[in-house]
């Protein structure tokens, strides 16, 4: 157990703090690297370590980043983004749709891929606009991207892991969460107008009208038709007998097939590394379950599915977020519920999960990538200034998940 529980540790700092002074370790690398220590030092076997391997995540993942990165390389999500901006005629309009279009297109497209897109064009909108600074749009999309998210099981990372462990419906997901996305999208709108009032009331700026959007719309014709429906496949996934991941593989396979984009480009735009990385995190998991070392962990959290346990696993998911973000946080959690009947504590994680990481800068991955994408082009998001708005948004979403979901289980419609 001890062994066990040294690997955890330094697999999970490594996770926290990517890129240590004098280490050359990242995130991949120290769930790869925990995964070996895992076998090597006895943990679990090389069986055992494949059999802690949830192939139905890793297909869903796969599939997923195969339809993104068509839509990518096509243009359909640049071109969404900037269709987007273009209704925007004044800043309070340009925050509503950068908060809209973000949320909407991370509920069913990875989040982490839409902000990777949106960022830029949400620079550029601001240059065109005469909008000096972009920085609270940038924050409004990431935290977005979170809270969109938060409605679909193929929102986020997390969601995936939740949805087919938990083995819950997509339309379910989607009905337990819906309120909540969309009463936090309010809060988010709100609060951003709040916290950064004198941005949002300066006059009308100028806008320029170079973008030409004729350049769009012919390229992506194909791929936008696999895209609904393969969300309709999800929706409908209960009544055609098929597993969301196979759904995600089936429309992957159409897009390679039909896509006006050579399938060897797509397929090298897929993030291996990703893949790679929630490969080595369930081996870890699954070697410091098998040690027992989450057992003591039972004792602190409140697990029954219930009030205490909704109010318990969102309080304890927002914590956590903060220290090791919300994907290794779900891995943390899942063997703490895995066999708790009911869908109460996976749909509370869940809202959680996602909903905690906007208090700080480094509490989702969404986040991280805004933050580096606007470096990129000149633009700083700085710790201090995502938590002056994050610890507002997220306390008000975190009670507002813990609302709605208390009002689900009370009306029988949470079990």
């Amino acid at each position: 157990m001890i062994v066990a529980l040294i690997i955890l540790i330094a697999t999970y700092i490594g996770i926290s703090f990517t890129r240590l002074p004098k280490v050359n370790i990242d995130r991949p690398a120290a769930a790869f690297i925990g995964a070996i220590l895992m076998v090597l030092f006895g943990v679990l076997t090389v069986q055992e370590a494949i059999a802690a391997i949830d192939f139905n995540t890793i297909a869903l993942l796969l599939g997923m980043m195969i339809i993104i990165a068509t839509l990518e390389e096509d243009g359909f999500l640049t071109f969404l983004a900037i269709k987007s901006m273009s209704i925007a005629k004044n800043p309070k309009r340009l925050l509503m749709v950068v908060v809209v279009a973000t949320g909407i297109s991370s509920a069913f497209l990875v989040n982490d891929t839409v902000v990777l897109l949106f960022t830029p064009v949400i620079i550029e909108t601001c240059r065109l606009m005469g909008i000096k600074n972009p920085v609270p749009y940038l924050i409004a999309e990431a935290m977005a991207s979170n809270v969109g998210s938060t409605m679909t099981m193929t929102g986020n990372p997390q969601n995936m892991i939740i949805g087919i462990v938990s083995g819950i419906s997509y339309t379910s997901f989607f009905l337990y969460l819906f309120p909540v996305a969309i009463l936090s999208t309010l809060v988010l709108i709100f609060v951003m107008r709040f916290v950064y009032k004198r941005d949002f009331d300066k006059r009308t700026p100028r806008i320029d009208d170079s973008i030409n959007m004729n350049d769009f719309h012919l390229k992506f014709r194909p791929s936008l038709p696999i895209l609904l429906f393969t969300i309709a496949l999800f929706f409908l996934s209960s009544y055609v007998r098929l597993d969301i991941p196979m759904i995600a593989l089936i429309g992957s396979a159409l897009m390679l097939l039909f896509a006006r984009v050579k399938p060897s480009k797509i397929i090298s735009r897929v993030n291996w590394v990703l893949l790679l990385f929630f490969v080595g995190l369930f081996v870890v998991i699954g070697g410091a379950a098998k040690a027992g070392i989450f057992n003591a962990l039972l004792d602190e959290i409140n697990f029954t599915p219930s009030f205490e346990g909704i109010v318990s696993l969102n309080l304890f998911s927002t914590l956590i977020s903060q220290i090791v973000s919300n994907v290794p946080l779900t891995m943390l959690v899942i063997p703490l519920i895995k066999h708790i009947e009911g869908n109460v504590l996976w749909i509370s994680l869940a809202a959680g999960a996602t909903l905690g990481g906007n208090a700080t800068l480094i509490g989702a991955i969404a986040n991280i990538i805004v933050a580096e994408e606007a470096e990129k082009k000149g633009v700083r998001v700085n710790f201090k200034e995502f938590l002056r708005a994050g610890v507002i948004v997220t306390t008000l979403t975190i009670l507002i998940s813990i609302l709605v979901l208390t009002i689900e289980y009370n009306l029988g419609f949470l079990v």
